[in-house]
C-alpha cells in the first residue's frame, strides 16, 4: 500500500499556515508546497477554510497538505494529508490510500520512523531539528548529526521540521538529506503576516542548496 509520490520537484520551503489567507501570498513568492494546520475552527467554519485552501492551491498548481482532518481532505479531494503519530492511530489509512491522496507523517524517534515506513507514505517529516517556541517541546532536538543518521533508514523524501529559519537553513540543507523544510514563523513578519522578503530569501537559499 504505497502512497503516491509528490513528483520530481523538491518539496522545498514548506510553510505550515493556520489560515487560508496566507496561502496566496506564499504562492506568489514561489512556494510550491504548503500545509494547512487549523486548530481553532470547527464544523462549517473549518470545512469552509479547507475548501478555500484546496481551491486556491489548485489555482496555483501547489501541493497542499491538510493537517489532521483526513475525512474533510478526502471529501474535497485534497492533494495531500499530513498526520502526526497520534493521528495515525485514529485515521483510516486505507481510506486515504484508496482516495489516491498523498500522505506525509511526522516522526520524532527511530521507532516512529519505523512506524511511518510501514505505511509507505509520500514523505517522512523528521524533527524537531532545533528547539522551537512554536509548539511545546515534547522531544529533544534531533540535531544535524542524528538527522543524517536517521535519514539512512528512509527511502522517501524527508522534510525537516522545527526551529528552522534563515540563519540555520544552510546548515540543514548541508546535511544533504532533506527534500523539504517545514516552517511556521520563518516566513512571517512580526505581525504574523507573510513576509515576501523572508519567503523569497528562504527560497533563494534552498535553491542554492
Amino acid at each position: 500500500m504505497k502512497f503516491k509520490n509528490c513528483g520530481t520537484t523538491p518539496l522545498g520551503i514548506y510553510p505550515v499556515v493556520d489560515r487560508t489567507d496566507k496561502l496566496e501570498p506564499l504562492y506568489k513568492c514561489g512556494i510550491t508546497t504548503t500545509q494547512l494546520r487549523v486548530k481553532d475552527l470547527k464544523g462549517e467554519e473549518l470545512e469552509h477554510e479547507i475548501v478555500q485552501a484546496i481551491k486556491i492551491s489548485k489555482q496555483y498548481n501547489a501541493r497542499l497538505f491538510i493537517n489532521d482532518y483526513w475525512e474533510l481532505a478526502i471529501k474535497h479531494n485534497a492533494y495531500g494529508i499530513h498526520l502526526g503519530q497520534e493521528d495515525i492511530l485514529e485515521a483510516d489509512i486505507k481510506a486515504i490510500y484508496e482516495a489516491k491522496i498523498r500522505l506525509g507523517i511526522s516522526t520524532h524517534t527511530t521507532d516512529e520512523i519505523k512506524i511511518a515506513l510501514d505505511i509507505e507514505p509520500s514523505y517522512v517529516a523528521i524533527g524537531p531539528v532545533y528547539e522551537t517556541q512554536t509548539k511545546k517541546m515534547v522531544y529533544s532536538p534531533v540535531g544535524i548529526p542524528r538527522l543524517k543518521e536517521w535519514a539512512k533508514m528512509v527511502d522517501y523524501p524527508i522534510v525537516a521540521i522545527a526551529g528552522i529559519k534563515v540563519h540555520n537553513l544552510k546548515e540543514v540543507l548541508g546535511s544533504g538529506v532533506v527534500d523539504g523544510v517545514a516552517m511556521i514563523t520563518g516566513v512571517l513578519d512580526e505581525d504574523g503576516r507573510v513576509s515576501e522578503e523572508k519567503t523569497k530569501k528562504l527560497i533563494e537559499i534552498f535553491n542554492e542548496g
